[in-house]
């Protein structure tokens, strides 16, 4: 028989989080009567203390808050860690602190936490489909309640879960985790930095069949995500951003979804297409089998097949969800149903392709003094089949600098007295490595289009690499406008400067390009 843990009654939970709160504060809660509709209780040193709701906020007294009232609420609650947030034992209240510059707190953001049940009785068929699922939605919608429910209810279906929890806002702020995560277990992290690392460990230790994960939000975790998603176990998690399109186009999460690589065509395929000959294309299959965007609490838009929508996106295609609805008597109605027939099959038509593909033996090729990272980002450009050769006496061919063949390195003649062909480039750019790869393998000469659009690429790589702001060649103006919107597409910021015919454009990164 089950062992279930103990229930924590809402009205419990709720007194806990007003008994932190000075007297005053929070005999004005008390008395407001829609005290269980409240989100969060916001306390700014000098304003007066606000109660707020979904759609609107009321103060609590005329009397700004002071350092002392502060200090009373800390007193009552966790440590803060180094994410600044700390919670109340047993509940799954969340503090978060404002600090001036030499560190001190001026301001708690009291959120409270509901363990609401029943939740996702409106995707409960996706849940139990076994693929890997990634909830979108702005703060507040719900993500985390609904995370916590997938969370209870696959583990009490005998389902091994671990729920790595970085700010314990899954499964409450105490070594004993909330009731409302049913059977599964949880992992704390200690430090925010750590998660990813976390992550690996829940799956290499713990031998979950489920891994449930809150807040994806950088690269490291990114990575993670998607080794977990490779060694066969499901991953259920939110990340940043609203909807699935702001998942591909934010440069460090859209590997989530496959991420984007810009791909030169032939001149045939590009005809077929009917495009120009360089495109975007997504670059490997998704972490996540199904993205849902919550539009709110009881309205969800479901991408069931994210390999193809991402695809179609990437094609100019615009993508029609599932739309689902709670309605007020519970029902869950489809009020929009998921039409894939508009939408190209690409994701088939490229498997095909790879295969055809993996029936030749790739070009070897050794990197000598060339960063093999942007080898490897130009055979994905061209989309040849090559790849690194670990010594030179595996390599069919050799990628060195003009710098280093002018030298005559020792092991550049040893190579050559092999007659291994060394091919040379000026710069270690992938721009340079494309064009002598177009040699290698015979694909003729880049036009000017496209040499100053992987121009452009190679630039948005490096300001999103070293945040510094490069400069590209002199175009024309319908060349110019092309290398914008190829910015733009990155959430970069880009200008034309100087005047005709040496009229260029400047590619650079703003403090909210990459949020």
């Amino acid at each position: 028989m089950a062992v279930r843990a103990h229930s924590v009654s809402p009205s419990w939970e709720l007194s806990q989080l007003l008994d932190i709160f000075p007297l005053v504060i929070r005999q004005a809660l008390v008395r407001l009567h829609n005290i269980e509709e409240i989100i969060e209780v916001v306390l700014d040193l000098g304003r007066p203390p606000e109660a707020r709701f979904e759609h609107d906020f009321t103060y609590l007294t005329d009397a700004p808050v002071t350092h002392e009232d502060i200090a009373y609420v800390c007193s009552r609650i966790s440590p803060f860690g180094a994410d600044n947030r700390a919670g109340i034992e047993q509940t799954l209240h969340r503090i978060s602190a404002i600090r001036n510059r030499t560190g001190k707190i001026v301001g708690l953001t009291c959120r409270v936490g509901r363990a609401v049940y029943g939740t996702i009785d409106i995707l409960l068929d996706v849940l139990r489909s076994g693929k890997s699922i990634c909830l979108l939605g702005r703060p507040g919608v719900g993500k985390t309640t609904m995370l916590r429910e997938c969370a209870r209810v696959l583990s009490e279906e005998r389902k091994r879960v671990v729920i790595v929890d970085t700010s314990n806002e899954i499964a409450g702020d105490s070594d004993i985790p909330h009731p409302g995560i049913g059977l599964a277990r949880r992992m704390q992290v200690a430090d925010p930095a750590q998660q990813h690392a976390v992550m690996i460990e829940a799956v290499e230790n713990h031998m979950p069949e489920v891994i449930v994960i809150d807040e994806i939000g950088t690269a490291a975790e990114a990575e993670a995500a998607r080794t977990i998603a490779e060694r066969g176990v499901t991953l259920i998690g939110t990340a940043h951003g609203q909807t699935l399109e702001n998942l591909l186009m934010n440069p460090t999460l859209s590997d989530l979804v496959g991420g984007i690589s810009a791909v030169t065509l032939s001149d045939e395929e590009a005809r077929r297409r009917g495009t120009r000959k360089t495109v975007l294309e997504r670059k490997a299959p998704p972490t996540f089998d199904v993205v849902i965007e919550i539009h709110d609490r009881d309205r969800l838009a479901i991408h069931k097949n994210v390999a193809d929508v991402i695809d179609a996106l990437l094609r100019g295609y615009q993508p029609q969800p599932e739309i689902r609805q709670r309605q007020p008597s519970g029902e869950v109605t489809v009020v929009q149903e998921a039409d894939m027939e508009s939408m190209p099959r690409l994701a088939e038509a490229y498997e095909h392709e790879r295969e055809a593909e993996e029936h030749e033996r790739p070009l070897s090729i050794f990197p000598y003094g060339v960063s093999r990272n942007k080898i490897e980002r130009a055979i994905t450009n061209l989309r040849v089949n090559a790849s690194i050769a670990r010594n030179w006496d595996d390599a069919d061919v050799v990628l060195t600098l003009k710098t280093l063949e002018r030298k005559e390195q020792p092991k550049l003649k040893q190579i050559a007295s092999d007659n291994v062909p060394i091919y040379s480039i000026k710069t270690n750019t992938t721009t340079q490595i494309q064009t002598a790869l177009r040699d290698v393998f015979n694909l003729g000469s880049i036009d000017h289009e496209e040499l100053a659009l992987r121009e452009t690429e190679e630039a948005i790589y490096q300001v999103l690499l070293t945040n510094q702001a490069i400069e590209l060649s002199p175009q024309t103006s319908y060349i110019r406008r092309m290398q914008h919107q190829l910015a733009e597409r990155y959430r970069l910021q880009s200008r034309s400067t100087g005047l005709e015919p040496n009229r260029r454009v400047r590619i650079y990164k703003t403090v909210d390009a990459a949020s």
